[in-house]
């Protein structure tokens, strides 16, 4: 990542305001001030921090219109999704949206024009946490360069049945993109969004990506990301879910592509009744590696949280899943979840787990841990004495393996097509 990639940057279209102006500035000075990482810093323990050198990317530029029309064509998603918007190299190239939903009073629109027409309900919301798993700098540059992303504001008791999704295409080579989803789910409410990360083509690029969920009292939030970005893309995704008193948030990760791809995720949970879900799925092969990060903030008391993420490997790939519950010392009767499990399929695949636990309350129920293994001989066998090949039986013990974190989607036309395309990607091995 180079300096030039900031002064570069596109503006937002539109008019911005100050506040924004002023955060960008300061972020870009930040970004300027801060060290890279290094592995002597416990949130990049393991890191292959080689994928992170600097870089010559610049700011993606936008389309042929040609390409824009194809991608559109390609973006299908979720049948029935009650609105899609497209989003090719940070630039919006199509948006269908239901009327129903603003007649519902729902908000659903690009970053650039919520910054114009809601600036305080966005100022609000926008980045608001202070960085927390290792990625101080990459947020700083996020800030700085985002110009792309959708604003989702549900307003006191509105339910959205169907969900609503966002596809960000990467074309072309050497050029970055900043995506951003921003969600504010109002008391009693309730939404489901999924982000499709995608590209064309297997040039190297890099996508510096934040999500922000603040899930108000007694609303339910379910968030999916799916990245599939090249097999040569450098990924960075933070995200922060925030939920209130009696609400409720699922975020699941289904992660696919990417050479180097770094994940964290925060769920704070700041009200009494508060729960949350944090999943992932990830499928990791030849020389690719997927580094993720998690905490899990018990604030409140009475609040429950349940993490469940699951790696397959395969050839020389690598995993690093580094996860950390804390007990705040008011958050009493916390009950809590981790677990990881690791499927070897490979001899030179690495899979590193670091659970951990910080309690500073009591009456609280938290638990831990990680397994490693590989694929059971008796089970290959009573598959293969059956009919079933060896290649084939590998591949559905491994989806079957995966699938258990797709099982925990409630919404069945959504689940289905996650197993889709988790199936697409095991159809090489």
């Amino acid at each position: 990542m180079s300096d030039s990639l900031l002064l570069e940057a596109a503006a937002i279209p539109g008019t911005l305001p100050e506040w924004f102006r002023n955060a960008q500035s300061q972020a870009a000075a930040r970004f300027d001030s801060l060290p890279m990482p290094s592995r002597r810093d416990e949130f990049w323990r393991f890191s292959n921090l080689k994928a992170l050198d600097p870089q010559d990317f610049t700011p993606a530029r936008p389309v042929a219109d040609e390409v824009a029309q194809e991608l559109v064509a390609q973006s299908a998603g979720v049948a029935a999704a009650a609105g899609t918007f497209v989003f090719a190299n940070d630039h919006l190239i199509s948006r269908t949206n239901s009327s129903a939903l603003a007649a519902q009073g729902v908000l659903w629109m690009p970053i650039s024009e919520a910054l114009e027409n809601h600036a305080g309900l966005v100022e609000k919301y926008f980045m608001r946490s202070e960085p927390a798993l290792g990625s101080s700098k990459h947020l700083a540059l996020h800030l700085a360069s985002v110009r792309a992303g959708t604003f989702l504001y549900v307003p006191k008791g509105v339910h959205i049945e169907a969900p609503l999704q966002t596809f960000h295409w990467l074309a072309g080579s050497g050029q970055a993109v900043f995506p951003h989803t921003l969600i504010v789910a109002e008391e009693c409410s309730s939404v489901t969004v999924v982000d499709w990360f995608k590209s064309t083509g297997d040039a190297r690029n890099m996508a510096c990506g934040v999500n922000d969920l603040h899930v108000g009292p007694n609303a339910k939030v379910h968030y999916i990301s799916v990245q599939d970005w090249s097999r040569q893309t450098v990924s960075l995704n933070s995200n922060v879910t925030e939920v209130a008193q009696g609400a409720s948030a699922l975020h699941l990760g289904l992660h696919l592509g990417g050479v180097f791809s770094r994940s964290e995720s925060v769920s704070r949970l700041n009200g009494a009744g508060a729960r949350c879900e944090m999943l992932a799925a990830t499928v990791a092969d030849h020389a690719q590696e997927f580094d993720q990060r998690t905490l899990q903030e018990h604030v409140s008391p009475d609040t429950y949280s349940d993490l469940l993420y699951k790696n397959a490997l395969y050839d020389q790939s690598k995993t690093i899943v580094s996860g950390l519950i804390r007990v705040e010392p008011e958050a009493h009767r916390t009950d809590a979840y981790q677990k990881v499990r690791n499927l070897i399929l490979s001899p030179d695949a690495e899979a590193n787990s670091l659970p951990g636990l910080e309690i500073l309350a009591d009456q609280v129920k938290c638990s831990h841990g990680a397994t490693t293994g590989e694929i059971d001989a008796e089970e290959l066998f009573y598959m293969q004495a059956r009919g079933i090949s060896a290649r084939d039986a590998y591949r559905l013990i491994t989806y079957g393996f995966l699938n258990e974190v797709l099982e925990r989607l409630p919404e069945a036309t959504l689940r289905e097509t996650l197993q889709s395309a988790l199936r697409n990607r095991l159809q090489g091995h």
